[in-house]
């Protein structure tokens, strides 16, 4: 169903069964896939591209321009997985000259309030609570779930399955399978719940909490204890994906939680 009180520019280009409620601003140079629904003063702006049975709430905006001043005007999209759900007043902006485009994978979910900024790449399945803050080129892996009023700091990495609890603020990167909390941000422990939520083996989550007990745990500085991972437990996917991580993050990876620090003090 189309209202006829909602504004859909010739160009747009809608699929089958597509629902555009009243008030609705969908505008040239955007692609709505089928089944998806548009609510009631929701805004799809040009260079938006939604999959299939996608829901946009009311007061959301898809594919606003970017709050980057080095931004000027250049051709850029905003991609919006297959199932994705953008509930009210949050903000998806399109790219900048740096990538080209901000992705937003499948079957999210992006929580009111919620920001995705210029040229971040968010994985499928990913969920941001109210309020959460992506600054510019932020990527965050497949499952990761980042608590209520987190701010996550332009360039950070966050690894898939990772947890982040709410008010977190986060200048630092994530490695897949954490739990991080405190402030600063730090390790707490593998994300136990979620990865059985996901199925992962028991098998699975005693070995990635022996990675954890080397890579955290140890003493070793980062370098050294993915080595001694790689030396001394064997080699499984869970493990080459943090090791990966850790080796290519360019921010520096999260600390351990030290009791002994008050939670007010910042790093």
């Amino acid at each position: 169903m189309i209202s006829n009180l909602a504004y859909i520019h010739p160009d747009a280009k809608l699929g089958e069964r597509v629902t555009v409620e009243p008030f609705a601003y969908i505008a040239a140079d955007t692609v709505i896939g089928d089944d998806s629904v548009i609510k009631a003063h929701a805004s799809i702006l040009e260079g938006a591209r939604l999959g299939k049975g996608c829901v946009v709430h009311s007061g959301a905006v898809v594919a606003g321009v970017p709050q980057d001043l080095k931004f000027r005007g250049e051709y850029t999209t905003a991609e919006i997985g297959d199932g994705t759900v953008i509930r009210e007043c949050a903000t998806v902006n399109r790219g900048s000259a740096a990538k080209g485009k901000t992705v937003v994978g499948k079957n999210c979910l992006i929580m009111a309030y919620a920001h995705v900024a210029h040229d971040c790449i968010v994985g499928d399945h990913v969920i941001l609570v109210n309020n959460v803050s992506l600054a510019g080129e932020v990527e965050v892996g497949n499952w990761a779930i980042l608590g209520g009023h987190s701010a996550v700091h332009q360039f950070v990495k966050i690894g898939e399955h990772a947890m982040a609890s709410g008010g977190s603020l986060i200048g630092k990167d994530i490695p897949p399978y954490v739990k991080a909390a405190h402030l600063p941000v730090s390790f707490v422990g593998a994300n136990f719940i979620g990865l059985r939520r996901r199925n992962f083996t028991s098998e699975q989550i005693a070995h990635i909490q022996d990675i954890f007990r080397i890579l955290f745990q140890s003493g070793l500085n980062y370098s050294n204890a993915c080595n001694m991972i790689e030396e001394t437990l064997p080699h499984t996917p869970e493990s080459e994906l943090i090791i990966n991580f850790v080796r290519n993050s360019k921010r520096g990876i999260i600390k351990p939680y030290n009791p002994k620090k008050k939670d007010e003090e910042i790093d």
